[in-house]
């Protein structure tokens, strides 16, 4: 089927419409398929922390050391690898090395309180497992540490 020269524009841009909408569908249909996961997770998360906070024991403990490292070479034990999904293993978390007790531990902490936490000090903790889930100061109110200066990469990187 031969079309006329005149007619060739036309139907190079019903292809390009057609194209668009299919994508705008997909991209649609995508949207919408990651909003309800996105519920569904966010669900499941909420369940997790209300039983995280209802199992949650106050605990008086020294920081020894805090930073971010990789799940498998924080030192936490072999069952907490295994329950850990895969594409997780590698990811940096921030890990507090602290004495609670007599025992020194390997606590993994929330990213909202991991500043707050003080280094060679004393402070009190709401600890689920090896989570802490909440830090006060024993003598007063706890600070966030004076930021480093950052290089000139970090600055450009940041923003």
């Amino acid at each position: 089927m031969t079309f006329p020269v005149s007619a060739l524009p036309i139907l190079a841009l019903t292809w390009l419409w057609i194209t668009l909408a299919v994508v705008a569908v997909v991209i649609i249909i995508l949207f919408i398929v990651l909003s309800i996961v996105g519920r569904k997770l966010q669900a499941k998360n909420d369940a997790a922390m209300v039983e995280m906070k209802a199992a949650a024991r106050p605990a008086s403990m020294l920081v020894i050391d805090k930073k971010r490292m990789p799940l498998k070479d924080a030192g936490f034990p072999p069952i907490v690898l295994e329950q850990t999904p895969k594409y997780a293993r590698r990811a940096k978390v921030p890990v507090v090395k602290a004495k609670v007790g007599p025992q020194i531990l390997s606590l993994m902490c929330d990213e909202k309180i991991f500043d707050l936490i003080p280094v060679k000090k004393e402070c009190k903790a709401m600890i689920s497992g090896i989570y802490i889930m909440e830090v006060r100061g024993l003598r007063g109110v706890l600070q966030k540490d004076e930021p480093k200066k950052k290089g000139l990469f970090a600055r450009f990187r940041r923003k």
